[in-house]
């Protein structure tokens, strides 16, 4: 959908297990995208992204994702990639509009009735102590 000549990317020092080889490479891959100036979405999908991902987006309108769970920096590049995808996805998703629904008679007189069962229950327990 969106082209990777639109995806920008830095790396950074991660943490975790790796020994000394982590201090040494930088294998955290963080993908920037800025939603404003893409040129492949329409105004209504930026306005989407804005507002579903407004808290993954800076002031600039740049959306970053960031992924450090592997010591390869290509893999960690290529699952920013793949969450970034992801995300994009969710955020473009409509939900299905919601239709009214209403609890039948008879649903209504079973919760009642075992609700009245349930009562009697413990007002009989009750009595007899």
């Amino acid at each position: 959908m969106i082209p990777e000549s639109e995806l920008g990317f830095e790396y950074t020092h991660a943490g975790g297990p790796g020994g000394q080889h982590v201090n040494k490479v930088a294998t955290k891959a963080i993908l920037l995208f800025d939603v404003e100036a893409s040129p492949s979405l329409e105004d209504f999908e930026k306005a989407r992204i804005m507002e579903k991902l407004a808290t993954r987006i800076n002031k600039e309108g740049i959306l970053k994702v960031s992924c450090r769970r592997f010591r390869s920096q290509a893999m960690n590049r290529d699952a920013a990639v793949a969450r970034f995808h992801e995300l994009i996805e969710a955020a473009l998703a409509v939900p299905k509009k919601r239709r009214k629904t209403r609890i039948s008679r008879r649903q209504k007189a079973k919760r009642l009735d075992d609700k009245k069962k349930r009562s009697r229950l413990k007002r009989d327990r009750r009595a007899t102590e």
